[in-house]
């Protein structure tokens, strides 16, 4: 099963095989997708496989841009030539040949859809069995006809609410919303929800023109007057004077003389509710948000269903009812039902069939560790490592042979006590005939592989080679592999003092998901991870409790997650995370959260707008000779601005290609290449590069570039030290990972100047992580102890909790069997704790 090695150019070299005859592997020749340099390599079928390799490495270009890449390729060119026409744009993998490669699914990080009506019970299809379920067999009162399976949908017309259509909430805006202050005059923007900047000032010029009083408190303004301006939906045109009184305005009209421009004027209400659904700015949306009222919508409840729907019952449930049960007891409920029936007839056997269905599905669920997410909960609430699972569990469930199956970190998000169970879940599929390529860091998944290709050395540009292609013991004998370091170290034992905490921040009270009327304290000035078993009340305790009540308490903004997509539905979740803090708030001036969502979501977000080195980098251009004899200023080199950008893709430098039912995909400009600005522009130089040379730069060329450059080389190096030196500082947010986001996001940061007291929360920070890179992240992390902060992460990796300073574990299980603190203290003393399902793992690390 061996391959030759030629380590001195990292590529596995292999005899020529036999193209006419299927050996059982797949054949990759000449790949060069993102940073893969011309990579030959043979990857077993019907087996296993694990892509191993620093962050950056090359590893997802080679499993999810070459090999899935070009099985979804070929799957589009066998769909009929009308169908084809709709994908001529999307990109090919770049290589020469891949041979023997079968059907490919990718189950990859992202969550799935935009819409926030998806949930857990649509993308399991539970909720299709289960409305069958209740139109068949349901118990109905007396008078109600039969209902069709989709009148117990929220999402169908038929099914729907009326009042709320499907959303369980209303929403609305009031005078007190919109206005909160009323002594306040217009031109004092009493009206508070209006736009801001010029669009504000239009409205309010166009009242002057109507005659309205700008200048006297708004409570004093005619109620009728109040009214139109809020709340009318008229849409009227009006000639516009900037600076003229009322009086000034009819006297030029009467006069002919032509205004500055016509106005058009949109109600208050109006401009909230239409930028709320259509805007394409989180901000903006953010923004209006504010000003709007959100209830529970009077007819429903909030259960979102017709009334109707709501009366049919199965084993003394609502449907909306049991959605909103965890998983493991809807399986229990639904076969307790079935079997307490005792007329045998069609409605009954349907029901038995629907019934084993569903439980088989949501068995596999179990199995992986979710039984304690409920049908109803929404897809956005999920970590990516659930979305995952869920869709694992589906394809479980769906018995198809012959596929190749390529999962992005299938362990992310799980405890070391849940590895076990995907490990079993993973074996199944690959027992039914199928493939399986992980992409993974997980030391105890690599240890399972059947074959592993270790890709490597560094990331980047430094990066791209196969190191290794074979059984995992091979990878012992290649001196140029990180991973081997980790997998076949002499000991695990980390040695770490933890420090003595400088005071404590005490809650209590506190009530969200699972915890309830929990009480904890935090050390303060010191590292501090929370662990437990997924699903346990470690991202509610610290990303939800924790910052919302702290932000609170230090009057800073609450920490809002960001929009996933288009998604403009709010939660259905009721009310906000609860707790009180009894002492230590006192201690700490500032709250910083940082997570894995993403820097941006198109191409124009990148490491150096996000970084704010880009502010830095137009002004040198701009202070050039050629720059001052155009007259251009730093805004022609952003392409944000319509001054300089390529008109065509508006600064993207790429341009959205929608594929209708599948992803949709970003191909390169076809007037600027990638560029992102017009060619005058790129005729201006800094020291010998173009704006978009510079961009293409990596993080490390750009260290030497900027070596003198006081500002940008400090954070450039901060970068560098992260992991981050194989970025490009163009690099686009949609081409980053969530942990390369996160160190971004540190990185930015540390190079800040702050004084006072921070805590710092960051939720799985070495989610997407090599351990090489995970320990890069600890020395950040212990830096900013050092400066007199206070760090809190919620954590899986046992190896990076035994170098903190306390533990809090929480559990012992998942969902309603969670929620408790479990045990507290240094490392080593939670290590040896009784009934801690943690204890054990971490116990591997302290001895």
């Amino acid at each position: 099963m061996g391959k030759e090695q030629n380590h001195k150019d990292g590529v596995t070299k292999a005899e020529s095989p036999d193209w006419s005859r299927d050996d059982g592997f797949v054949h990759v020749r000449g790949a060069r997708e993102h940073n893969l340099k011309n990579v030959n390599v043979d990857i077993p079928r019907d087996s296993l496989v694990v892509f191993t390799g620093l962050s950056g490495s090359g590893k997802s270009s080679l499993a999810f841009g070459t090999l899935y890449a070009e099985a979804q390729r070929r799957y589009l060119e066998s769909v009929s030539p009308y169908a084809r026409r709709l994908f001529q744009q999307m990109p090919v993998p770049d290589v020469d040949v891949v041979d023997g490669l079968p059907p490919a699914i990718a189950l990859q990080q992202q969550r799935g859809g935009s819409s926030g009506r998806s949930s857990v019970g649509s993308i399991t299809t539970l909720s299709n069995l289960l409305r069958m379920l209740y139109a068949r067999a349901g118990t109905y009162p007396q008078g109600l006809a039969r209902l069709e399976a989709e009148s117990f949908s929220p999402n169908t017309p038929m099914g729907a609410c009326q009042q709320c259509h499907g959303l369980g909430r209303i929403h609305d805006v009031t005078e007190a919303s919109m206005v909160p202050d009323p002594t306040r005059t217009i031109r004092e923007r009493a009206v508070a929800s209006w736009p801001t900047a010029w669009q504000g000032q239009n409205l309010r010029d166009i009242l002057v023109t109507k005659g309205v009083d700008v200048d006297i408190p708004w409570r004093d303004l005619p109620e009728k007057t109040r009214n139109w301006i809020l709340f009318t939906e008229e849409t009227p045109t009006y000639p516009v004077y900037p600076g003229l009184t009322h009086e000034q305005i009819k006297q030029a009209m009467a006069e002919g003389v032509e205004p500055a421009y016509q106005g058009t004027f949109t109600g208050a209400r109006r401009y909230i509710l239409q930028t709320y659904a259509h805007s394409q700015s989180a901000m903006m949306r953010r923004r209006v948000e504010a000003f709007m009222t959100t209830a529970e919508c009077p007819s429903c409840h909030g259960q979102r269903l017709n009334a109707d729907a709501l009366r049919v019952t199965f084993g003394g449930y609502s449907i909306a009812a049991m959605t909103a049960l965890p998983l493991e007891i809807i399986a229990a409920t639904l076969r307790r039902s079935v079997d307490a029936g005792c007329n045998v007839n069609a409605t009954s056997i349907a029901a038995s069939r629907i019934v084993e269905d569903m439980a088989a599905r949501i068995g596999v669920l179990e199995d992986l560790g979710l039984g304690y997410l409920q049908m109803d909960r929404g897809v956005q609430t999920l970590s990516p490592g659930e979305y995952q699972r869920l869709r694992l569990g589906t394809q479980i469930h769906s018995n198809l042979f012959g596929v190749v199956y390529v999962l992005d970190e299938p362990s992310a998000g799980l405890h070391p006590a849940d590895t076990q169970a995907l490990l079993t879940a993973l074996q199944r599929l690959r027992n039914a005939g199928n493939s399986l390529f992980l992409v993974e860091h997980n030391l105890d998944i690599v240890r399972q592989a059947q074959w592993v290709v270790d890709v490597g050395p560094q990331a980047g540009t430094r990066g791209g080679e196969v190191l290794y292609s074979g059984p995992l013991e091979g990878l012992k004998g290649i001196a140029a592999s990180h991973t081997r370091e980790y997998l076949f170290a002499s000991s695990s034992i980390v040695h770490h003092a933890p420090r003595k905490p400088s005071a404590w921040l005490n809650l209590e009270n506190i009530n969200w998901n699972n915890l309830h009327n929990l009480a904890v304290s935090f050390p303060l000035g010191v590292l501090t991870s929370v662990t437990g078993v997924s699903g346990s009340g470690k991202s509610s305790l610290v990303s939800q409790v924790l910052t919302t009540v702290l932000a609170k308490a230090l009057g800073q903004a609450p920490v809002v997650a960001e929009d996933e997509g288009n998604d403009l539905l709010p939660s259905l979740g009721e009310g906000e995370p609860e707790g009180d803090i009894t002492a230590g708030v006192e201690h700490i001036n500032r709250l910083v959260v940082i997570d894995q969502k993403p820097i941006g979501r198109t191409p124009r977000s990148n490491l150096a707008t996000y970084t704010g080195l880009f502010d830095t980098i137009r002004k040198l251009y701009a202070r050039t000779e050629l720059a001052q004899e155009r007259g251009y200023d730093a805004g022609y080199f952003s392409f944000n601005l319509a001054k300089g950008r390529c008109p065509t893709c508006e600064g993207a430098g790429a341009t959205m290609v929608e594929l209708l039912f599948l992803p949709s995909v970003y191909a390169p400009c076809p007037t600027c290449h990638g560029a992102r600005y017009k060619p005058e522009i790129l005729d201006v130089t800094y020291r010998g590069r173009s704006i978009a040379e510079l961009l293409a730069m990596t993080v490390d060329d750009a260290c030497l570039f900027f070596a003198e450059e006081a500002g940008p080389a400090q954070l450039l190096n901060i970068l560098q030290r992260s992991g981050l030196g194989h970025l490009t500082l163009g690099q686009p947010a949609t081409e980053l990972s969530g942990g390369e986001a996160q160190r971004i996001k540190l990185a930015t940061e540390l190079q800040k100047q702050r004084r006072g007291h921070t805590l710092y929360v960051l939720d799985e920070p070495t989610t997407g992580l090599h351990p090489y890179d995970a320990d890069r992240l600890m020395e950040h992390l212990h830096e900013l102890v050092q400066g007199g902060n206070t760090v809190i992460v919620a954590e899986h990796d046992m190896r990076l909790v035994a170098r903190t300073d306390w533990v809090i574990d929480l559990g012992p299980g998942a969902g309603g069997k969670g929620g408790h603190i479990v045990a507290q203290g240094v490392p080593q003393d939670v290590a040896h704790a009784q009934g801690s399902v943690t204890a054990p793992f971490l116990a591997r690390y302290t001895g």
